[in-house]
């Protein structure tokens, strides 16, 4: 009889315990929704905004083009013709009005005097300019001008700031600068929660195929190397903006960040600010602007300037450097009708918000670095608008093609991100919500809206799931 030996069964090893999935919850998943309905909703006001701003940056170069007799002297020469003699030119072409003030031309540049006109009324805030040779005291041309600006440069500034609609068209520029920089950090951290690589972030996947990724690579990649850029242009346009501009000012009043202004009152002791309000014009000797130019030069005031006429006779006059240029000059003296310093206000001893705010605008507008300022507005506007089509056309990629499935677009990520958030975010994030629609109504009130009705439809949905 054979002996069949045991076999002893193999011990029961217990299966490896499942990984436990890293924690879903996060800032990721509401992010990712909210740029991706931004994206959707918001990118079409952004894409006219950049538009309407790269036609505005064409315009130092169309002005020249198109008001090549009143801006430019053909023949500069060497000795510049009193101020008095320009202005007798001025007055003899255009009679009618007061004279509001004069703005020195200086080397290629006409000189600007400006005149009030009967056919403009003080609310349009525009005048008749007439263009005078510096040097042969000739008028070259006349345009109604508004703040200095030509036709052109007003048509194309107001284009891009409201489309020409008015107060109401104004909120459209500041609801896309609102959301502008949202858009653009918040794509900065979708990116990088994705890549984990500053050098994977800044260049595109050039052996992606086509499809969402390549697009998707080239959307962020590009966003990254315009996120400074981006940052910039939000926060200063929204410095003059209607409603977050006003609370941008009434925030620098608090901090006593505005621009100082000299004090005009004779009588008064130097070192006060000059009243908001515009002085009424009155009639002035023409021979009364050499003295204040002469006055102004004797201080240090170089450059170009404008002079501009005292309001009454216990009043100086003022007198203004109004290079843009980096580096300004925005030094501002009064001058008596002696030719003496009542006052002086510069640039330098301006408060550090105001010099922020002034730089900002004046790049914003693509004077304070020139031609190359203009160029890199260019280049950021063609920007903004690559990345707003590589969206949608990710949105188109990403869109079911199965027969049963086919639609014209893809899916908005998960609803209900907002339940993922950590409860020391939700606690953070409700008195930050509400204190950004405060501070930037037109990005705070839309966001409060597609949060609540973002938790409204969800809870409706899941009941009817359910």
């Amino acid at each position: 009889m054979a002996i069949i030996p045991e076999v002893s069964e193999p011990a029961l090893v217990a299966p490896p315990a499942p990984r436990r999935p890293p924690s879903a919850r996060g800032f990721g998943p509401l992010l990712l929704r909210l740029h991706f309905f931004a994206g959707i909703l918001v990118a079409p006001f952004i894409l006219v905004a950049a538009s309407t701003g790269f036609m505005f940056t064409l315009v130092p170069t169309l002005e020249k083009i198109v008001y090549s007799s009143e801006l430019v002297v053909d023949s500069p020469g060497d000795t510049v013709a009193p101020v008095a003699a320009q202005i007798a030119a001025a007055r003899a072409s255009h009679p009618d009005g007061d004279l509001i003030g004069v703005r020195v031309g200086e080397g290629d540049a006409t000189t600007q005097v400006d005149f009030s006109s009967p056919d403009l009324t003080p609310e349009s805030e525009l005048v008749h300019t007439v263009y005078v040779d510096p040097y042969t005291s000739e008028v070259t041309g006349q345009l109604t001008t508004w703040w200095t600006a030509t036709p052109l440069n007003t048509w194309l500034d107001t284009f891009h700031r409201d489309l020409h609609l008015g107060a109401g068209g104004e909120m459209y520029s500041e609801f896309a600068a609102s959301w502008l920089w949202v858009l653009a950090l918040g794509g900065v951290i979708l990116w990088w929660r994705r890549q984990r690589a500053l050098r994977r972030m800044i260049t595109p996947e050039l052996s992606a195929k086509k499809g969402v990724r390549r697009s998707r690579s080239w959307h962020a990649a590009t966003g990254i190397w315009l996120t400074l850029g981006l940052l910039i242009l939000s926060a200063t346009g929204l410095t003059w903006s209607t409603y977050a501009g006003a609370n941008f000012s009434a925030a620098l009043d608090a901090m006593r960040g505005n621009r100082p202004y000299v004090t005009t009152s004779v009588d008064a002791p130097t070192g006060g600010h000059h009243s908001a309000g515009a002085p009424t014009p009155v009639v002035a000797d023409p021979a009364a602007y050499d003295t204040a130019l002469t006055g102004a030069r004797q201080a240090g005031l170089d450059g170009p300037v404008q002079i501009t006429p005292p309001a009454d006779t216990a009043s100086a006059w003022t007198v203004t450097q109004t290079d843009n240029r980096w580096p300004v000059r925005f030094d501002s003296v009064a001058v008596d009708a002696s030719g003496q310093i009542t006052d002086r206000v510069d640039f330098a001893d301006w408060p550090l918000l105001a010099k922020l705010t002034s730089w900002g605008v004046q790049a914003h507008m693509g004077l304070l670095f020139g031609p190359v300022n203009q160029i890199v507005l260019a280049l950021l506007a063609i920007g903004v608008i690559t990345l707003i089509i590589w969206g949608y056309r990710m949105w188109w990629q990403r869109r079911p093609t199965r027969t049963d499935r086919r639609a014209l677009a893809g899916a908005p990520p998960t609803r209900g991100a907002w339940q993922q958030l950590p409860t020391w975010g939700i606690v953070a994030g409700v008195p930050l919500v509400f204190a950004i629609a405060w501070a930037l109504p037109l990005l705070g009130i839309p966001l409060l809206v597609f949060l609540a009705a973002d938790v409204l439809i969800g809870a409706i949905r899941s009941r009817r799931t359910v």
